[in-house]
């Protein structure tokens, strides 16, 4: 009795190799396959000892090596030169110089594509090969070369495309480091400055009380707590990193009309909406608030000009929700926007590192972003 729960898992599978590399070269060689397959009735009929079966059967040994073809490229590259000499077969040599220069790269499809013409030249001249590809020296090689030529010419502009994707990936993940860098930076710059500032006011407080408790049993305790406090700052000025002095401290709820001003002369009318509890969040957390909105009021102008964009800044229970929702234009600006594509590795590690969620989301026609994170509200 087959399982039905198991079958869902055994289409994840075959999804996952259909979509992989190993899938892909034994499609290679059956495909190869089967475009030799249509020269069996002649390869029986050549000077050799096959078959029609044992001809097929040789064929599909040959294309079977080209499930090898990115670790071992060479390997179905000599089994096509053995196959172009005994079944005078040339459909092989195109895949394997096809994938010389696809995994290989371009000298080593020069140097296999040099090999292969001077090869088949030897064919022609070797006494009792067939010449059936022309009568004359040009004839042969006018289809040779072309051939060889093509398919290492393809190989090496797949090569060069590869190489392309994987210095645009690296680019990306770079961006992507280096805007996650810039934002724990300035996490980290203002929380130097907000518990900096209250780590101050508790040292002078503590002072103060220390001189006002002299002579008393207390005042030694305040005098601790001040050392203490002072160490605290000491500490915080060593281990964290500072901006330069001119980047000023991140705006908070305050600085929300701001942004939805400038966003307004910009061409995109915001409706914002702050809760009133949310004027009481900490220092910090009004920074990450400014933050979330300010990338995505700068997101909204740059993809989504002239159209309206609705914020608002709630108080759920124990959750401080961030949600920013622009409509989705009907055409792709133009000209296209000059984007870096970090700002949500930015927003993200911000929220992140404050035990919070991000999620960016096309819905119903529109985008929106949601960041969710502790109030911290008693």
């Amino acid at each position: 009795m087959t399982r039905l729960p198991a079958l869902p898992a055994l289409r994840r599978r075959v999804d996952r190799w259909a979509g992989s590399p190993r899938a892909l070269d034994v499609v290679a060689a059956l495909f190869a396959f089967g475009l030799m397959l249509l020269d069996v009735p002649g390869l029986a009929r050549a000077d050799n000892s096959l078959t029609g079966i044992t001809a097929t059967l040789v064929l599909a040994g040959g294309a079977a090596t080209l499930v090898l073809r990115r670790r071992l490229p060479w390997l179905p590259y000599a089994v096509a030169l053995g196959l172009m000499g005994w079944l005078h077969e040339l459909t092989m040599i195109q895949f394997a110089l096809y994938s010389i220069g696809r995994y290989r790269g371009r000298r080593a499809a020069v140097l296999a594509t040099l090999l292969y013409v001077a090869v088949a030249y030897g064919y022609f001249l070797t006494p009792g090969w067939p010449v059936e590809h022309g009568e004359t020296v040009s004839d042969f090689l006018s289809l040779v070369v072309p051939i060889g030529v093509l398919a290492a010419g393809v190989g090496i502009a797949a090569y060069r495309q590869d190489l392309v994707r994987a210095l645009e990936g690296q680019r990306r993940e770079a961006a992507a480091r280096q805007a996650v860098q810039e934002e724990r930076i300035s996490v980290g710059r203002d929380v130097h400055d907000l518990v900096g500032r209250e780590l101050t006011v508790l040292a002078v407080r503590a002072e103060v009380l220390a001189v006002r408790a002299r002579g008393e049993a207390h005042q030694k305790d305040f005098e601790e707590l001040a050392d203490t406090a002072r160490r605290a700052h000491l500490m915080l000025n060593e281990t964290i990193v500072r901006r330069a002095d001119r980047d000023a401290a991140t705006p908070g709820i305050e600085g929300l009309p701001g942004l939805a001003g400038e966003s307004e002369r910009m061409g995109s009318p915001v409706e914002l909406t702050v809760a009133e509890e949310a004027k009481a969040l900490s220092p910090l957390r009004q920074a990450a608030v400014h933050r979330v909105v300010r990338e995505c009021l700068t997101n909204a102008a740059k993809h989504a000009p002239g159209l309206p964009v609705t914020v608002a800044v709630t108080v759920e229970g124990p959750d401080l929700r961030i949600e920013v929702r622009n409509p989705l234009p009907k055409s792709p600006p133009d000209p296209a926007p000059v984007s870096t594509g970090t700002g949500l590795f930015s927003m993200g590690e911000r929220v992140t590192s404050m035990g919070g969620t991000l999620r960016a989301r096309r819905e119903d026609g529109a985008y929106a972003v949601t960041a969710t994170l502790p109030a911290g509200l008693r």
